[in-house]
């Protein structure tokens, strides 16, 4: 795994929103009192959603609610890539699987479309609207190729497909997520092929079950 800093230019404070600090609480209550650092994975992800990345005084804070030391704080949101520690694009995060599956069937020129119209990879485009990135797996082996693109999976893209996305968020628009071909979530396209008798689920097909002679229950 690649070495993972801190921003250079940080804000000079963070506050906790009410909405994320309400949120936060509730995480805090899972646990018993001398356990509550237990709940600094979701408080760091209630922070990106609040602020769309970590940034060192949001560490701190995070730190005084839980009682821990800022340093336990900073190994954790290095450690998991889903905590974005520099600022994000406002408008989509795209991250472009480059795992094999998603290789073989095009993630390169999605990778293409997304350097073209937003520019280098890992960072934060010129109108601070757009980030993209290149990932490991996200397990959507079967939609290949694949983006997350902020909260959401866009499935069977092609590059039209990655381009008209980008359009529609600089537009301000919300792409519908899922797939781009004739299929639902992870089924074959054009619909399923196999399993389709009713008669499989319907329960016309069983047989009834014959009662062994002289049978006795069996004691628990």
């Amino acid at each position: 795994m690649g070495v993972r800093r801190l921003a250079k230019v940080q804000p000079e404070s963070f506050v906790f929103s009410e909405e994320t600090k309400e949120k936060a609480y509730w995480w805090i209550s899972k646990y018993p009192g001398e356990r509550r650092a237990s709940a600094v994975i979701p408080i760091l992800w209630l922070v990106q959603k609040q602020e769309g990345w970590i940034s060192e005084p949001a560490m701190r804070a995070i730190a005084e609610l839980l009682g821990m030391p800022v340093i336990r704080v900073l190994e954790v949101a290095t450690f998991y890539t889903m905590f974005m520690l520099e600022p994000v694009g406002k408008s989509a995060l795209i991250q472009v699987c480059g795992t094999t599956p998603c290789m073989l069937r095009g993630s390169g020129e999605l990778m293409k479309v997304c350097e073209k119209k937003i520019g280098p990879k890992d960072k934060l485009s010129a109108d601070g609207r757009f980030t993209w990135q290149e990932v490991e797996c996200l397990g959507a082996c079967a939609n290949a190729p694949m983006a997350q693109i902020n909260d959401h999976y866009f499935e069977d893209l092609t590059a039209k497909d990655m381009e008209r996305i980008i359009d529609d968020f600089a537009a301000g628009k919300s792409p519908e997520p899922g797939p781009r071909v004739d299929r639902v979530n992870s089924a074959p396209e054009g619909g399923a092929l196999t399993l389709i008798d009713p008669k499989l689920y319907d329960g016309s097909a069983a047989k009834p079950i014959k009662k062994l002679p002289n049978a006795e229950p069996v004691k628990a």
